[in-house]
C-alpha cells in the first residue's frame, strides 16, 4: 500500500477501513460477539482507535495474529468460547459486505455446517508455468472466486485447523481446510462490489465506490 501503517488504518470516506467493516457486523442482529484479529503490536491502537472511538461494542477481544493468515485465523478461532454454534470470518479489507450476504451466509452454513461467499469467474482465465512459457487457456465453466464472509460449524472449523496443523498443510482460505476433511463447502452468491483493498489503487477505487453509494442513497432519499 506504500504506508508505514497497516492498510486497515487507513482512511476510507470518514473512518478508517477498519471500523468502517466492523461497522457492519456491529449493526446486524445476527452477530452477537466480534474477535478483532490485529497485527502483533496494534492491539492497544485498535481498540482506543477504532472500537473505542466508534463504539463497536461487539468486539469483545482484540488478539494478534500471525504470521500467515490461517496462523491469524486459529489464534482468533482459539479465543472464542466453546459454546459458540457458528463462526463467520471475514477479511477486514472488504468493507462493502452487506448484511443480506452475511445473513444468507450464516444460513446457508446453520444448515450445512460451511458456506463461504463467492462469485463466478466471467474473465477468461489464462495459466503459464513459467516466464517463458506460453500461456494456456483453463476452463472457467463452473469456477468460482471465493470472497469472505465464510461461515462453518465451529467444532467443524476447530477440526479442519487442528487437521492442517498436524499435516503440515496450509490452505489459501479457511474453506480449504475444511475441504479436506471431505466435508462439502455450499457456495453462496457473493457480490463483485465485495472488493478485498490490496493496493494504493484498490484503496482509490473503493473510496470512488463508497461515494458513489453515498450519493446513490441521497438522491433515492431525495426522490421520496
Amino acid at each position: 500500500m506504500g504506508s508505514l501503517r497497516p492498510k486497515q488504518f487507513l482512511p476510507l470516506g470518514d473512518m478508517p477501513l477498519l471500523a468502517k467493516t466492523l461497522a457492519v457486523f456491529q449493526s446486524f442482529s445476527l452477530i452477537d460477539e466480534i474477535v478483532l484479529i490485529t497485527p502483533p503490536g496494534n492491539e492497544d491502537a485498535c481498540r482506543k482507535e477504532i472500537v473505542e472511538r466508534y463504539g463497536l461494542s461487539k468486539v469483545t477481544r482484540i488478539v494478534p495474529g500471525g504470521a500467515s493468515r490461517q496462523e491469524s485465523v486459529a489464534s482468533g478461532l482459539r479465543a472464542v468460547a466453546s459454546d459458540v454454534s457458528l463462526v463467520l470470518i471475514h477479511d477486514a479489507a472488504r468493507p462493502f459486505v452487506t448484511a443480506d450476504l452475511i445473513r444468507r451466509v450464516l444460513e446457508h452454513a446453520a444448515s450445512s455446517g460451511a458456506a463461504i461467499a463467492a462469485i463466478p469467474v466471467v474473465d477468461t482465465l489464462k495459466r503459464r508455468s513459467s516466464a517463458s512459457a506460453g500461456a494456456l487457456t483453463m476452463e472457467r465453466d463452473g469456477v468460482w472466486a471465493a470472497q469472505t464472509p465464510q461461515a462453518f460449524h465451529r467444532s467443524l472449523l476447530v477440526q479442519a485447523f487442528e487437521q492442517a496443523a498436524a499435516d503440515g498443510f496450509t490452505g489459501t482460505d479457511d474453506a480449504s481446510l475444511v475441504e479436506r476433511l471431505g466435508h462439502p463447502v455450499t457456495l453462496v452468491d457473493g457480490h463483485p462490489a465485495n472488493i478485498k483493498i490490496t493496493t494504493a489503487e484498490d484503496l482509490e477505487f473503493a473510496e470512488d465506490l463508497a461515494a458513489a453509494r453515498l450519493a446513490g442513497r441521497i438522491r433515492s432519499g431525495t426522490g421520496s
